[in-house]
């Protein structure tokens, strides 16, 4: 904002100089001119040697005056052509406060105006350029597969959403994965003003899969090259990034330069920075025809009506056939082709200034497109290396890039006042619960919770499952925060079989886990574990929210509802596949419990079958669960029967009763509105019986309780004796709600919880 005013200063002070420099000149002069009150001509004509008047003096004087106003006239040329060239340079973007339109940084249309930009940088010039409306819609398409390019997606989402002031319309053309995982991103982060449009990748395939490519991009690297035919026919422009490109800036002032082209441009693009195109990077390099130094499609300016008029589709399809003939294959997929089009048709093509794509791959002249982090504007990570690249600023741009890639995505919520925006069904219903309740009541933040959206990130890390063919296949289901992440390696070791995780996390410590997973030999060796993350937002852990998220996203018709303090024992995965047979659990409504211990030491030699189990509960190193604190919690399981057991046995609920359990997945879901700590498996154990599943001991199935200090959470029920009473309201709710949806079979609820 200086920047601009400090422009705005100099332009007005030359102007001033160019106007009253002149006249105030000349009215000395012609004040000057008089003597006596009478004119005295400074014409060597007028002015004769004989005059009386006339002395040497005054001649050099005469002559001293006309010189200073030849360079008084000189000075005001050279003031004018530069005021011209300023104005010809184009306008930096207006940031008035109470301004409905601003002007966007002028782009360069030739390769000697972008040398003029190079050197001129992202100065702030005022001027009168095409502006983008206040309420404008900017269109965004990104090709997106994968769970890793998932990931980068939100990064670059967030750049863009950080400097934003217009609405934005992104279009996706994404495989299922990344659709997935995306659409359930967009649809739980709730940013006003923003619309996400999905098209299938996958349906695309055929179009480009006849061009062999190098690329590690693989066959999505082609994907831009059918837009045209993809997006909507009455889609007129487009902005096309890569998935690893961050902005610095408003992408509005980039959607702008779309007012610069001239003619049949049609494509916006930055010169590539690399020595690619001109093939002297190796002995026998032989690159795609590209003019110059050809062209980087990691930014790309598509005018998609005029480019459907030329016939686009037919001009890149007859380029790309004539030049794999000579070459085979692309080294760097639809950048190829799209130089080759351009070296046919250099008409096509409006060239950006290089700050629109700065490159940051090995060996670029990205250097030469900035003096200043003002001239920043888009940072373009295209070298396989990434963040390792070797560049002279390449801290900067890094921590850059990790402030938009920890940054609370919670804190791109934001309105944009005075722009009307599309109905959206989830945030009216949103706003009409909470509209609901009442602020007044002392438990209103539980009840808030209830409602509260969690941006939800599924499939953090990359996953595959393979069926089991026998259709027995159990997952293990638990929720998680940072502080527990400890445990993860080694349920991973003592349980084989596929794992359903939700993480509660902050966009920073999502980045932590990331990198825990990534350096630990034990996680990335399994890639059947689902790893969610639910975003962190309110003072309370949503664990039945953290429950339901991992519950909907298993692959198998079984699971096994666990908490990641808790090993189960070694085998437990195969063991339960067989108990699943063995009870027909497909055809019956049974909760197979699997039996839970404790131990109050760190450092555990685990058992490795019942007998040793039993031995160790005999010598005091293993209790049942919670036996000194919660009794109630594990008691019908019946221990002491259990020692003995051979068989399944059956047990009968019984008040605050919270095993562990294996279900089939369609059973029904924890009740959001427990959050923290207490009642939260309760009251899901307790629907369990209204729903009449019949509980069943497995005999030979433990899982152990690890030692951990204490959550947050309880400490605040122990501590806060409102948070205890409205635990105990929310109780007496939920039991009402479950009579009134179960009728007379859920009074025994209330009874229990009165004998109790």
């Amino acid at each position: 904002m200086l920047g601009i005013c400090r422009g705005r200063r100099k332009f007005l002070a030359a102007s001033l100089t160019v106007l009253f420099v002149p006249a105030i000149t000349w009215i000395y002069l012609f004040a000057g001119s008089f003597e006596d009150g009478k004119p005295v001509s400074l014409s060597p004509l007028e002015s004769q040697p004989h005059s009386p008047r006339y002395t040497a003096s005054s001649q050099r004087e005469r002559e001293s005056l006309e010189v200073r106003v030849r360079e008084v006239e000189e000075e005001n040329r050279v003031l004018r052509k530069q005021l011209s060239l300023a104005q010809s340079r184009g306008p930096a973007r207006h940031r008035g406060n109470h301004s409905k339109t601003y002007s966007m940084e002028e782009g360069t249309g030739d390769s000697e105006s972008l040398r003029a930009g190079i050197v001129a940088g992202n100065s702030s010039e005022c001027g009168q350029q095409p502006a983008v409306e206040k309420c404008e819609t900017i269109h965004v398409a990104i090709v997106c597969a994968g769970y890793n390019a998932s990931r980068d997606v939100v990064t670059l989402v967030k750049s863009v959403l950080f400097h934003r002031r217009n609405p934005l319309h992104f279009h996706l053309i994404a495989d299922a994965i990344a659709k997935q995982i995306l659409a359930t991103l967009f649809q739980t982060w709730m940013v006003p003003a923003v619309r996400i449009d999905f098209y299938d990748a996958d349906e695309l395939k055929s179009e480009v899969s006849w061009i062999p490519n190098k690329h590690y991009s693989g066959i999505y690297g082609l994907m831009k090259l059918v837009l045209t035919k993809t997006l909507p026919s009455n889609l007129e422009r487009v902005i096309v990034l890569d998935t690893d490109i961050t902005f610095a800036t408003d992408i509005a002032e980039l959607w702008a330069v779309f007012h610069k082209f001239k003619g049949q441009q049609v494509l916006g693009l930055v010169e590539n920075q690399s020595d690619w195109y001109l093939g002297n990077l190796w002995k026998n390099h032989r690159p795609w025809p590209a003019l110059g130094r050809g062209y980087n499609t990691g930014v790309i300016l598509l005018l998609l009506d005029k480019l459907r008029k030329m016939k686009w589709e037919q001009m890149w399809r007859l380029t790309a056939e004539r030049e794999l003939m000579s070459m085979l294959s692309t080294s760097l997929a639809d950048q190829d082709i799209f130089n080759a089009v351009i070296k046919q048709n250099p008409f096509l093509v409006y060239q950006l200034p290089c700050f629109w794509n700065v490159q940051l791959s090995d060996h670029t002249r990205s250097e030469q497109c900035y003096r200043d982090v003002s001239d920043l504007k888009v940072i373009h990570w295209n070298s396989p290396k990434k963040l390792r690249v070797k560049n002279k600023h390449v801290e900067f741009f890094r921590n850059l890039y990790l402030t938009f890639l920890e940054y609370d995505g919670n804190l791109l919520r934001r309105e944009l006042f005075g722009c009307p925006s599309e109905a959206d069904v989830n945030s009216e219903n949103l706003q009409k619960q909470l509209s609901e309740l009442d602020e007044d009541d002392l438990c209103y933040e539980f009840r808030r919770e209830r409602f509260t959206v969690h941006r939800t990130h599924l499939y953090f890390l990359h996953y595959e499952y393979e069926p089991a063919a026998d259709n027995t296949d159990v997952t293990l289901v638990a929720q998680l925060s940072m502080d527990r992440l400890q445990m993860l390696e080694a349920i991973c070791k003592h349980w084989e079989g596929p794992i359903s995780l939700a993480l509660y996390l902050s966009d920073a410590e999502a980045q932590q886990f990331l990198r825990y997973a990534q350096g630990s030999e034990v996680l990335m060796s399994r890639h059947n574990v689902g790893y969610h993350i639910v975003y962190k937002e309110g003072q309370f852990y949503p664990v039945n929210l953290l429950r339901n998220v991992a519950m909907k996203h298993i692959s198998t018709p079984y699971m096994f509802l666990s908490d990641i303090d808790f090993l189960p024992m070694y085998g437990l995965y195969e063991y339960l596949r067989k108990s699943v047979i063995q009870l027909d659990l497909a055809n019956t409504k049974k909760a197979l419990i699997v039996p839970a211990f404790e131990t109050l030491r760190y450092r555990l030699s685990f058992p490795k079958s019942k007998a040793e189990l039993l031995s160790m509960l005999d010598m005091g190193t293993l209790f049942t669960f919670r036996y000194h604190v919660w009794t109630k919690g594990h008691a019908p399981t019946n221990f002491a029967k259990w020692r003995t057991a051979t068989t399944p046995y059956r047990v009968e609920w019984e008040a605050d009763f919270e095993p562990y359990v294996v279900v089939r997945k369609d059973c029904p879901e924890y009740d959001r509105r427990f959050v923290g700590f207490g009642w939260n498996k309760v009251a899901h154990i307790m629907e369990l019986d209204a729903q009449e599943y019949e509980f069943t001991v497995l005999p030979n199935a433990y899982m152990i309780h690890m030692p951990h200090a204490p959550s947050f959470d309880i400490t605040k029920f122990r501590s806060n004796k409102q948070y205890r009473i409205c635990l105990k309201t929310l109780k007496e709710e939920f039991q009402q709600d479950m009579s009134r949806h179960y009728g007379f079979a859920a009074l025994k609820y209330l009874t229990a919880e009165n004998n109790s």
